[in-house]
C-alpha cells in the first residue's frame, strides 16, 4: 500500500504526533500540486542505479537521501549533511544511537519501516524501529536541519558523527553544543561544515578503537560523538555547509538558518517546490499521469546545482576561490542531459540556463577544455562526445544570450580541433585522433585484435562507431554556432565534419558499422558483438540503437536508407525486431538497454527521441501510439516506475515533455515534435510573463490519435511547432480520437 502514500501524505502530516504536526498551517490555500510528488518512483532500478528520494530545494547544494542500498533494504546506514555530487558522493555521517556507544556502534545499521517513512522533496522523516527514534530532517540552500525523536525514558542517547571519504578531516567541538568540521572529498577537495545543537552534551571520539572524552578528533575516516543527558528527548541539529572555507560556513549558517525553526525551514521548502510544480498546470489526465509528470518535474530541479556562497565560490577546475556575484553551477551529466534536461530549462528556466552556460564558460577559461560532464571536482570525462556544442547551440537559436558566446565557442572549437574524442579520456589529440581528422572516421580493432595505443580505456574501449556518430552530431553544432557568429572558414570546415556520419553507413545490411584503419568493412553481428556494452564499436547499447543516432541529419539518415518509407519500415522493425536471443544472454552484454520493445531502449537516453522520427515519414501517427505506449508500459507510478538509469533529470525531462504532448527531437534546431499529451490541457507560465497553452479536446487513455490541431487559431498541419511560437503565448489546440488519422501532420 506503500506504493501510493503521498497521495494522502497531507492528511498524515494533520493527524500525525509531534514529528509533523505544524504541517497543518503550511498547505497552500489554492490547489497544490505537490501531492502528485513521489520521490519513491522508480527507487528499484530493473538492472543499474535506481533513483533515490531526494530531500532538497531545487538546483541547490544541500542534498540529502538516507543511504541504504536501495528501496529494498530496510536498514540505513546512516544520513548525510549534503549529497556533493549526483550518484559521486557524500560528506559528513550522522546517526542517532540509543544505548552503551562502543567503536564497532557507527557500524551499526539501523532498520525502519518503509510504511513509516516520508519522503517529501522538504521533508524527510522515518521511524528507527529497533532503537524507537523518530529522525526528521529539512533542507535549506546551504543549510539543513535534523531532528532526532528519542524515548523520553532513554538513559542513553548520542548523535555518532563520522565521514565518507579517505583523507585529512576533522571534528573540533567548539563549544558543549557547537561544532565544526573538515572533510577531505575527492582526493584534495576540503568541504566545511558548521552546526549547533540545541542542547548541550559531553564531547568525544574514538582514537586506537577506543572512546575518549575529547572536543577534538582528526586524522582519517575519524569517529566523533555527543551524548546527551536523560532529560533531553529531543535533539535538534542546525548546520551548514561551505566548500570555501570554515569561516563561510559559520556565514553561510547566521545569513540562512540561525533564526529560523524547523516548521519555518520546512513551510519555506514547500512553498518554494510548490511555485516550481505550479509553473506547469495540467487537466485531465489519470491521477497516475499526474504522479509520473509531477514526480518527473521534481526530479528536473535536482541539477545542476548552485555552489555561490555570498558571491564566492570554489571551483575544481582550476583549485581556487572566486568572487563572482553570478551564481556558479556544477554536477552535469551533457551526455545525458543535452537531449531533454537542458532544452526543458530552456523552456522553463531559461535565465537560470544562462548561468549555467556561463559557468561552464567559466570552467573552461579555468581549465582551458569545455567540460563534458562537470562536476565539483572538475570535468568528469565519461561517456563520449562533447555535447556542450549542442547545448550552446541550442541555447543560442533559442534567443538565450546571457552569457560570454565568444568564449564559450573558443572552448568548443577548442574541444572540437584539440582534444581527443576517446571516451571516458581527458587531454589532447591522440594518434586515433589524428585518424578521424583525416579521414573521417574512428577506426575500429577487428575482434580479438590487442589494443595497440596507450590513451584507449581498458574498459571503455574505442566506441569507434559511438564516437563517430557523436562527433558528427557536435561538430555540426559547432559549426551552425560558427556560422550564426560569422567564423565562416570554422564553419565550413566543421560542417564537412557534421556529415562523416556516412562514412560508417554499411549500404549491404543498413546499419552502422565499424572499420579498420585500412578501410575495410569489420565483420561483426550489430545486435551483440562488440564485448560488454558492445563498447568495441557501440556504448551501452547495440547497433540498432546507434543506427538512428544521426538527430542533426535526419533527411540525410532517410536518403541513406533508401527513403521516406524504408525509414518508416525500419522504425517500425526496430519495435519488433526479436532479441535473438534471451533477455539473461542479452542482458549479461548489454545491462543498460533496459526497458525493451523490441530492440528499443527505452531505459537508456540515445533512444529518447527515436519514436518521434515517424514525424518524418508518412505515418506521423506511429509516434503518437509508440508515445502513448512507452509512457504507460514503462514509467508507472511506483518504485519500478523508470526502466533505466535517471542520470539526474535526464529520463525525467523525457516524460515532462512527452507527458505535454511535444519534445525537442534535435537540440540545436528550435523545433518541436509533437505527440500525444496525456493531459486534456497543459499550461504553461514562461518567464518572459506569456503562457503556452496546449488543449487536447477529447483526450483520454483511449483518444491518443490526434485527428486535427490549431496553432493560434489556424489550422496546423505539420506534425511540428516552433520554440518561437511556443514562447509566444502559443495556442496548440488537438482534437483527439481513439483511431489513428493516418493523413494528419505528414510531410510532403
Amino acid at each position: 500500500m506503500h506504493l501510493h502514500k503521498p497521495l494522502f501524505l497531507v492528511f498524515i502530516w494533520i493527524i500525525s504526533s509531534h514529528t509533523i504536526a505544524f504541517a497543518t498551517d503550511s498547505i497552500p490555500a489554492v490547489k497544490s500540486n505537490l501531492p502528485y510528488i513521489d520521490p519513491t518512483i522508480g527507487n528499484v532500478g530493473w538492472l543499474l542505479e535506481p533513483t533515490r528520494p531526494t530531500m532538497q530545494l531545487p538546483n541547490q547544494l544541500i542534498r540529502v537521501t538516507p543511504q541504504r542500498k536501495d528501496y529494498m533494504d530496510d536498514q540505513i546506514a546512516d544520513f548525510p549533511l549534503t549529497i556533493v555530487s549526483h550518484r559521486s558522493g557524500q560528506v559528513f555521517s550522522i546517526k542517532p544511537f540509543s544505548g552503551a556507544i562502543a567503536p564497532e556502534s557507527w557500524d551499526a545499521k539501523m532498520t525502519y519501516d518503509h510504511d513509516l517513512e516520508i519522503n517529501r522533496p522538504w521533508y524527510y522523516s522515518t521511524y528507527l524501529v529497533d532503537q524507537e527514534i523518530t529522525v526528521e530532517f529539512t533542507p535549506g540552500k546551504k543549510t539543513g536541519i535534523y531532528r532526532f525523536h528519542f524515548k523520553v525514558q532513554e538513559k542513553n542517547k548520542s548523535i555518532l558523527l563520522s565521514m565518507y571519504n579517505e583523507g585529512e578531516a576533522y571534528y573540533h567541538f567548539i563549544s558543549s553544543h557547537e561544532i565544526t568540521g573538515m572533510e577531505t572529498y575527492h582526493d584534495n577537495i576540503k568541504v566545511y561544515m558548521y552546526g549547533v545543537f540545541n542542547k548541550v552534551g559531553i564531547t568525544g571520539g574514538v582514537a586506537n578503537q577506543q572512546l575518549s572524552v575529547t572536543n577534538k578528533v582528526e586524522g582519517n575516516q575519524i569517529k566523533a560523538y555527543i551524548r546527551f543527558p536523560d532529560s533531553d528527548s529531543l535533539i535538534e541539529f542546525k548546520y551548514a555547509i561551505s566548500y570555501v572555507s570554515e569561516a563561510q560556513a559559520r556565514k553561510n549558517f547566521e545569513e540562512e538558518i540561525l533564526h529560523k525553526s524547523f516548521k519555518e525551514v520546512a513551510n519555506a521548502g514547500e512553498k518554494i517546490w510548490d511555485k516550481i510544480m505550479s509553473q506547469i498546470q495540467v487537466e485531465g489526465g489519470t491521477t497516475s499521469q499526474k504522479r509520473s509528470f509531477y514526480t518527473a518535474l521534481y526530479r528536473c530541479h535536482e541539477r545542476m546545482v548552485n555552489i555561490t556562497e555570498d558571491s564566492l565560490y570554489y571551483s575544481g577546475y582550476d583549485n581556487q576561490v572566486h568572487q563572482d556575484p553570478r551564481p556558479f553551477y556544477v554536477d552535469d551529466w551533457s551526455w545525458d542531459t543535452y537531449l531533454a534536461l537542458h532544452p526543458l530549462r530552456m523552456l522553463l528556466h531559461p535565465a537560470q540556463e544562462e548561468d549555467m552556460l556561463h559557468s561552464y564558460t567559466r570552467m573552461y577559461a579555468q581549465s582551458k577544455w569545455m567540460p563534458t560532464f562537470p562536476l565539483l571536482f572538475g570535468d568528469n570525462p565519461c561517456m563520449n562526445g562533447f555535447h556542450s556544442s549542442i547545448i550552446f547551440l541550442d541555447a543560442y537559436k533559442k534567443g538565450l544570450g546571457h552569457f560570454n558566446i565568444e568564449k564559450a565557442y573558443e572552448g568548443i572549437r577548442k574541444n572540437a580541433m584539440e582534444a581527443t574524442l576517446l571516451p571516458w579520456t581527458n587531454g589532447p589529440k591522440t594518434v586515433l585522433d589524428d585518424f578521424y581528422q583525416s579521414h573521417g572516421y574512428f577506426p575500429a580493432l577487428p575482434p580479438g585484435t590487442a589494443e595497440t595505443v596507450k590513451e584507449v580505456h581498458s574498459f571503455e574501449k574505442r566506441q569507434a562507431v559511438a564516437v563517430t556518430l557523436g562527433a558528427s552530431y557536435d561538430d555540426w553544432a559547432a559549426a551552425e554556432l560558427a556560422r550564426s557568429l560569422g567564423k565562416t572558414q570554422d564553419a565550413e570546415i566543421l560542417s564537412k565534419r557534421g556529415n562523416n556520419y556516412k562514412n560508417l553507413w554499411n549500404k549491404d545490411n543498413h546499419f552502422f558499422m565499424p572499420k579498420d584503419e585500412k578501410g575495410n568493412w569489420i565483420a561483426i553481428d550489430p545486435k551483440i558483438d562488440g564485448g560488454m556494452g558492445g563498447r568495441d564499436y557501440y556504448d551501452e547499447n547495440n547497433g540498432w540503437t546507434y543506427l538512428w543516432q544521426v538527430q542533426h541529419d535526419i533527411p540525410g539518415l532517410i536518403h541513406l536508407m533508401g527513403g521516406k518509407q524504408k525509414f518508416e519500415d525500419r522504425l517500425d522493425q526496430l519495435f519488433r525486431e526479436d532479441l535473438g536471443r534471451s533477455k539473461y544472454s542479452f542482458w549479461s552484454r548489454f545491462p543498460d538497454a533496459t526497458g525493451l520493445v523490441g530492440q528499443y531502449s527505452m531505459g537508456n537516453e540515445p533512444s529518447f527521441f527515436i519514436p518521434y522520427l515517424y514525424n518524418y515519414t508518412s505515418a506521423p501517427w506511429k509516434t503518437q501510439k509508440r508515445i502513448r505506449f512507452l509512457l504507460d508500459v514503462w514509467f508507472k507510478d511506483n518504485i519500478f516506475g523508470i526502466p533505466g538509469d535517471e542520470d539526474g533529470g535526464g529520463m525525467s525531462a523525457f516524460v515532462v515533455f512527452s507527458s505535454m504532448g511535444f519534445y525537442p527531437i534535435t537540440p540545436g534546431i528550435p523545433v518541436y515534435a509533437i505527440g500525444s499529451p496525456v493531459f486534456s490541457k497543459v499550461t504553461i507560465a514562461l518567464e518572459n510573463g506569456k503562457k503556452f497553452t496546449m488543449i487536447a479536446h477529447h483526450c483520454s487513455v483511449v483518444n491518443k490519435y490526434i485527428q486535427s490541431a490549431r496553432l493560434n487559431g489556424k489550422a496546423l498541419k505539420q506534425s511540428w511547432l516552433t520554440h518561437q511560437e511556443l514562447m509566444n503565448n502559443g495556442l496548440l489546440e488537438l482534437e483527439m480520437g481513439p483511431k489513428p488519422n493516418k493523413g494528419w501532420g505528414v510531410m510532403e
